[in-house]
């Protein structure tokens, strides 16, 4: 019997703007039960469902009818409870189509919807974006693209909860917990998890060297040890603590609508141990407390770097984005507390047995 799908297709008029997306949809959906939905008219909730979105974009990077799906989605916040999906976004230009991807996948998130690592697959106008797979897979770009999707699409039929009795959660920071909104959310959230070990690494002290692109044999060299070329704090405590954890936190205060810089040199240091493990087992959650605004940037900065690129799955509601500016202001909000207590809840949903 074939696996049910919900193919949400927002509806492009211009058939010549759809054609190669279509054939990657023909491919790779043969196999399964497929309900196709184009018109944000027809888009109901869809919960427990397995759901393929695909959303083709012209050269401005704009689709029309795909802003009218967003928008749902972001007015109905249970939308996609319980529901794990993937994304593939076709565009016409080098621009927009990962742009797009990460603004969907973090919407698509809030309103209930998990993603397994790596669940998003791009096709730029060129298709260069495929030449490292092509060269791999000794084929072309175009037929890359088709294996891309269809092994993107089996991550996510397959997809299932990795539970245990006691999680392990690594928290990583670079905080001055005295002073630090972003900690003193972390510590009333820690307040009402139960049945995991937590290790919390600071990334504040000392020096953290960031990655500095060294040839890839040398990188692979040291991987194969599970560490770095540049060591310290990274090689010796966070890369044996990634690959003992079952969730990775990130405190994440918003300084400059970006990630702090030593959280970023984390992530570009974590190359090294990725080219040699894979994170698919492994999920991600953020902390996240801005001074003005744009906790949602960083939220997708979080996600393509880590969920798309380096294959964390991403929990349904992954991230907590907060605003407080003064320092430890962040106790003074309303309703924090309540929102950090439902925050660890659903970290042990996703976690515990």
């Amino acid at each position: 019997m074939k696996r049910k799908l919900t193919l949400v297709y927002p509806k492009c008029s211009d058939a010549k703007r759809t054609q190669r997306l279509n054939g990657v949809l023909k491919d790779i959906l043969k196999d399964y039960d497929c309900t196709i939905i184009k018109y944000a008219k027809d888009f109901v909730p869809l919960k427990q469902q397995r759901i393929l979105f695909a959303i083709p974009l012209g050269v401005s990077g704009i689709n029309l009818e795909y802003f009218h799906f967003l928008k749902i989605l972001r007015t109905n916040p249970d939308m996609l409870e319980g529901s794990v999906g993937g994304i593939i976004v076709d565009g016409e230009s080098e621009l927009y189509t990962k742009s797009v991807a990460r603004e969907f996948m973090f919407t698509a998130n809030q309103a209930g919807c998990a993603f397994p690592g790596r669940a998003m697959v791009e096709g730029t106008e060129s298709l260069q974006n495929f030449n490292i797979q092509a060269m791999r897979l000794e084929t072309d770009n175009l037929t890359a693209y088709h294996i891309a999707s269809k092994e993107m699409l089996k991550r996510v039929m397959d997809f299932e909860p990795q539970k245990k009795e006691k999680a392990n959660i690594l928290v990583l920071h670079a905080s001055n917990f005295k002073t630090s909104n972003t900690s003193a959310l972390w510590n009333m959230v820690k307040e009402n998890l139960r049945h995991c070990e937590i290790q919390e690494i600071s990334l504040r002290n000392g020096t953290i060297q960031d990655c500095s692109g060294c040839p890839y044999r040398m990188c692979m060299h040291y991987s194969e040890k599970s560490s770095c070329y540049y060591g310290g704090v990274i090689a010796e405590q966070v890369y044996p603590a990634i690959l003992k954890c079952d969730a990775l936190v990130l405190l994440c205060p918003n300084y400059n609508d970006a990630l702090s810089a030593n959280i970023t040199a984390f992530i570009n240091r974590l190359t090294a141990l990725f080219r040699r493990t894979a994170f698919y087992e492994k999920n991600v959650f953020a902390l996240i407390v801005s001074g003005y605004s744009g906790g949602n940037i960083v939220a997708e900065q979080v996600i393509s770097s880590l969920s798309m690129n380096k294959t964390f799955r991403l929990p349904a509601r992954f991230s907590m984005e907060e605003t407080a500016n003064d320092p430890m202001s962040i106790l003074k909000v309303d309703g924090i507390q309540e929102r950090a207590s439902a925050f660890a809840e659903n970290m042990m949903q996703v976690l515990v047995q």
